[in-house]
């Protein structure tokens, strides 16, 4: 059963979402599914309020699922060592958008996120701008944890861009792709100010 956070502190519940957002990953990259899935679970639960937590659980799951569609993909079109980018390039994304847009479903996000989501997965592993796309999902994702359809409120000046949280999460991304502790332990704290403005909006509603 996935971690309550529900008792938490608000700067704990920051942390620990974060710490459980970097296990859903590294729990991916060892091939767990069901610890990738209770951690994503407890982030989940906490940050979108508006679902009870067995709903929570199916965001959670849609997620993964996606995660692991991609794995599918990358291994059809990989020799066991590299991965062909040109036929990757090529491949039916199908089933990756059609968990995304689940998740999307399920959790009350603009359904948006699933084409941006998808985008960002197979550009950033046949190369090109993912950084764009991770964001603009990560802005559809937190205006439906917090909310809010308008965020960011950026001010007049500088209008480009899909606010610091989203930024934020890009970096944690490439944080992530170095793979050593050091580096994990930077994307964990990157992360933390992700959460605190997630559950910011949770009190302003």
């Amino acid at each position: 059963m996935t971690e309550l956070l529900d008792d938490w502190t608000p700067d704990e519940a920051a942390t620990r979402m974060a710490d459980q957002l970097c296990a859903g990953f590294r729990a991916h990259d060892r091939g767990d599914r069901e610890e990738a899935i209770e951690a994503f679970w407890t982030v989940d639960s906490r940050q979108f309020p508006h679902l009870d937590r067995e709903t929570a659980r199916r965001a959670a799951v849609a997620y993964v699922d996606a995660l692991w569609a991609k794995d599918e993909i990358e291994r059809a079109h990989s020799d066991g060592e590299a991965i062909d980018r040109s036929s990757l390039a090529d491949a039916d994304w199908q089933p990756v958008y059609s968990r995304f847009r689940d998740r999307a479903s399920i959790a009350g996000i603009d359904p948006t996120y699933a084409d941006a989501s998808t985008r960002a997965w197979k550009n950033h592993k046949i190369g090109g701008d993912y950084w764009t796309p991770i964001q603009r999902a990560q802005m559809y994702e937190l205006r439906a944890a917090i909310g809010d359809p308008e965020y960011p409120h950026k001010p007049r000046h500088g209008q480009s861009g899909f606010g610091p949280e989203p930024s934020r999460y890009a970096l944690a991304v490439e944080l992530h792709d170095m793979h050593s502790a050091d580096r994990w332990r930077q994307a964990k704290r990157t992360m933390v100010p992700y959460f605190e403005r997630i559950l910011r909006g949770h009190d302003d509603v």
